[in-house]
């Protein structure tokens, strides 16, 4: 009753698109799902279900209590940012496979430009392999796809290289695509933009929810937000414009996302007949962007927690609305989760003895002996934990040995306080990849045949020194355990404590569809929850 009477309401403004007597005459259920939404909710952890449950009466707390649900869902890779953790979503692949393995090495680039909009553009160029999609439309040529987020590599990577319809968010108000997808925006998405929604919210204070005495969290905590803006409420400019570029960190981003997702949805009439499987690929990003800014343990992240839980109340009741619940399979995961600031000591997490951590005098070092030895400081490189090497014929023609050059570096650096471990990729590629998480994690995210050399893994809990937010990257359960969950259509319903992993749901659903995966997959199907 709450949910209609939320759905109602919303359904009347701006959010959403009025629907027409004709759209909500839902199909009737047909052999097989007219429509998968993949939903990916950036920086979800898995025990944001458990810790707010008692606080959930909207879309999260449906699809928990009706749905199949593992806690212990991991990204079982290590590097855990946000484009390999997408790629990972419908590919059944470990970004070894997918190519996809930072954030910087991602969809942007400027060979193919956006549609009017001024940032760098992006496509699946690095992208390898194929996807759910691709499998479906090797059955059918006619599904129809569509995939939306606030961030590029959101929208981009779940559905790989296909050139189906693909949106993301633009600082200037607007949703947009690039050029690899097409050369023009569709009628639709320049009405929808013409609505100024984001705009619509200059002015606007985000305030709690429900009473202050509903969140234990303390609200004064300076370390937030970095000591700026850190307390509620929290007020957006009155500035149109400052509101459209600043939306994506206020719970309102996931509600004008939705309603794109659903406009569009309408418009392209996915899951409307029964002929076909239609996917909607939809990633969430605001999770994402206040947990970055206030952490995991703060009274904005908890606020906003509850408030996705209601707009995917009343997404899940304007889908059903349009395609009946019955002719629905929705799964949904995580790309990565979150670690708590390392300086503030957590009253729900344990990372006591966190640290703060800087190799930059042992890469100077490393560099210094290098340049020494007649090698260009150059040919290495060190990003994300990882120590690559970039110039090979640096070592040879100064006819130093990379390996044991790098087995040194590897042993000194494991000396300083705040590593857990530094590892040759060679050696790993040795070790017990069953009883040894961090070993597989790094095996799953590199080949040890590459220009990655080196990968360090600080302490649990413990950041790299110069990072003043809360972040995730490492290849720890607390940034690698995510949920994982399947509802609707095909799907036993029940609670799974064992541990599975997000390459394990693009197979398990291509078992559901009864469609074949055009590669070999690193995933397994999760028989357990097909009905």
């Amino acid at each position: 009753m709450f949910r209609r009477a939320i759905a109602a309401a919303v359904l009347s403004t701006v959010l959403v698109s009025p629907i027409t007597a004709q759209q909500a005459a839902a199909p009737n259920p047909a052999a097989r799902p007219t429509l998968v939404v993949f939903i990916t909710i950036d920086q979800m952890r898995a025990d944001y279900f458990d810790r707010f449950k008692s606080q959930l009466t909207g879309g999260l707390k449906r699809l928990h209590d009706e749905g199949a649900f593992f806690p212990q869902g991991f990204q079982d890779h290590a590097i855990t940012e946000t484009a390999p953790g997408h790629a990972a979503t419908m590919s059944g692949r470990f970004p070894v496979h997918t190519g996809i393995v930072m954030n910087t090495k991602g969809v942007n680039t400027p060979t193919a430009p956006l549609i009017k909009a001024p940032e760098l553009g992006a496509s699946p160029f690095r992208f390898q392999g194929t996807t759910l999609t691709d499998w479906l439309r090797a059955v059918n040529p006619q599904t129809r796809v569509l995939s939306v987020s606030r961030k590029d590599r959101s929208a981009i990577l779940p559905i790989g290289r296909s050139k189906s319809p693909v949106y993301w968010w633009s600082g200037n108000g607007t949703f947009t695509t690039s050029t690899y997808y097409a050369d023009s925006l569709p009628s639709w998405v320049n009405a929808f933009n013409a609505r100024k929604i984001a705009q619509s919210y200059a002015g606007k204070t985000w305030n709690l929810l429900l009473p202050a005495s509903a969140y234990p969290e303390p609200d004064s905590v300076s370390i937030e937000s970095l000591g700026i803006d850190y307390a509620f409420p929290h007020e957006m400019h009155n500035d149109a414009s400052y509101a459209a570029q600043n939306i994506a960190g206020f719970p309102w981003m996931d509600d004008l996302t939705l309603a794109f997702a659903l406009d569009g949805l309408s418009k392209l009439q996915l899951g409307a007949t029964p002929d076909r499987t239609d996917i909607l690929a939809i990633s969430l990003s605001t999770t994402d962007a206040i947990g970055h800014r206030f952490g995991p343990d703060s009274r904005e992240l908890h606020d906003q927690i509850l408030r996705l839980d209601r707009a995917l109340g009343v997404f899940l009741d304007s889908l059903f609305t349009l395609r009946g619940e019955k002719n629905v399979l929705i799964a949904l995961t995580a790309d990565h989760g979150v670690t708590p600031f390392p300086m503030l000591r957590s009253k729900i997490y344990p990372n006591q003895d966190a640290k703060r951590v800087s190799i930059e005098n042992a890469m100077l070092a490393l560099r210094t002996r290098l340049g020494d030895a007649g090698v260009d400081a150059s040919a290495v490189d060190f990003e994300d934990g990882v120590l690559s090497v970039v110039k090979p014929e640096a070592f040879t023609n100064a006819g130093v040995n990379a390996e044991q050059t790098l087995t040194s570096f590897a042993r000194d650096i494991s000396q300083v306080q705040g590593i857990l471990r530094a590892d040759l990729l060679s050696t790993l590629a040795k070790a017990d990849t069953v009883h040894d998480t961090l070993a597989r994690r790094w095996l799953h995210m590199f080949s040890p045949a590459g220009p990655m050399r080196v990968v360090i893994t600080l302490t649990p809990y413990s950041y790299w020194y110069a990072t003043n937010y809360a972040t995730h990257a490492s290849p720890h359960d607390s940034d690698a355990n995510v949920p994982i969950l399947f509802w609707g259509a095909g799907i036993k319903p029940g609670m799974h404590p064992e541990s599975v992993r997000v390459v394990d749901m693009a197979p398990t659903l291509a078992a559901l569809l009864k469609v074949t995966p055009l590669e070999k997959l690193d995933g397994v199907v999760l028989r357990q929850v097909i009905r």
